[in-house]
């Protein structure tokens, strides 16, 4: 904190996103700028409501990375928790040695969700929390479990659950103020330290991966380069945080296909109430339908929901065939298709 400048990003859900302005990066950011009143402060907040790390691995790139983050904090812990343990560490992982290899200092957050209650109350470290530890003892970054700082409030009554979570996950001003108080801490014992100018840089050279299938190695592809098969739009789009373009249909039955390399293939989509479904095959094998639940709080469209098509391909090139599937839906017809991201993991 020397520098003239800091860079500062964010990744995770919505307890993390900017979208309200209410959540802890703002209180958090406050205390940056008066804290350090001589450094310019960037601030980069990537977070995106209703996502994991397994979107995480493909936004690190285009976004806390481009713009050139001293920092990022990596919130997963409670989007990741429905997750299976193998694949959130996989996911987690290699967005892990993306930001470590690019050279940015990471802390891992964990936030409070309520699956969490029972293990805190008998004092266990929830199951998601636990595979983080996990990853951030092999790699030496720091975490800060909020939650449990904030439950613990909670428990002494200096805070009310109502006041902590008014809607039972998202904190407001009070809890959001609770979530950056031992973030505050940390950072203010890291960054205030004297560091000699001859002191060697820390050896950032990565450890072999605990999972070699981890998705360190991941790439978009061009959404032009699919072939198109009946009335698709390649357009801009402002409907979905996270996504600037889109192939779109509403026709059911258009058809895309793609050739490309990798052992795995993610597409991301705008999804929402009015969505369809999509059958694919890969490499002529038998067709696979989606099948995606749309809660309660899922609006007509704008949530960015990625589909993990596979991560275990041979070698060599191989081929995608896709079709788009009317389905009925609360209300209606769901028919439409916006895809927004194919990800490859290499």
């Amino acid at each position: 904190m020397q520098r003239g400048a800091v860079t500062v990003g964010f990744l995770g859900g919505s307890i993390t996103a900017p979208k309200t302005r209410t959540r802890w990066p703002e209180p958090f950011q406050r205390w940056l700028v008066e804290r350090f009143p001589g450094v310019r402060l960037t601030v980069e907040n990537a977070a995106l409501g209703a996502t994991g790390s397994d979107l995480g691995a493909f936004r690190a790139g285009p976004t806390v990375l481009a713009c050139g983050s001293d920092v990022v904090f990596a919130e997963y812990a409670v989007n990741d928790y429905g997750t299976s343990s193998d694949r959130r560490n996989r996911t987690r992982e290699g967005l892990l040695r993306q930001l470590i290899g690019a050279g940015v200092d990471v802390v891992l957050v964990y936030t409070y969700c309520g699956e969490m209650e029972a293990d805190l109350q008998s004092g266990r470290i929830p199951p998601s929390i636990a595979d983080f530890e996990t990853l951030a003892e092999r790699y030496g970054v720091s975490s800060v479990w909020v939650g449990l700082h904030a439950w613990r409030q909670v428990q002494r009554g200096l805070m009310t659950p109502e006041e902590w979570l008014p809607d039972g996950l998202h904190p407001e001003v009070r809890g959001s103020l609770s979530y950056a108080e031992p973030i505050i801490s940390l950072c203010e014992e890291a960054w205030t330290a004297v560091v000699s100018p001859t002191e060697a840089r820390p050896d950032m050279r990565l450890p072999a991966p605990l999972d070699r299938a981890c998705w360190e190695r991941v790439r978009r592809v061009d959404l032009a380069s699919a072939e198109r098969w009946g009335p698709w739009i390649l357009c801009n789009t402002a409907t979905c945080l996270g996504l600037e373009r889109m192939l779109w249909t509403t026709a059911p039955g258009s058809r895309l296909r793609l050739r490309f390399a990798g052992r795995g293939l993610v597409l991301g989509f705008d999804f929402g109430r009015l969505s369809s479904e999509v059958r694919y095959r890969l490499d002529g094998g038998p067709w696979v339908q989606t099948e995606r639940d749309r809660p309660e709080w899922c609006g007509d469209r704008g949530w960015y929901r990625p589909v993990i098509l596979s991560e275990d391909l041979g070698p060599g090139e191989h081929l995608l065939e896709l079709e788009t599937v009317a389905v009925a839906v609360r209300g209606g017809i769901g028919t439409e298709t916006a895809l927004g991201l194919i990800g490859i993991i290499e």
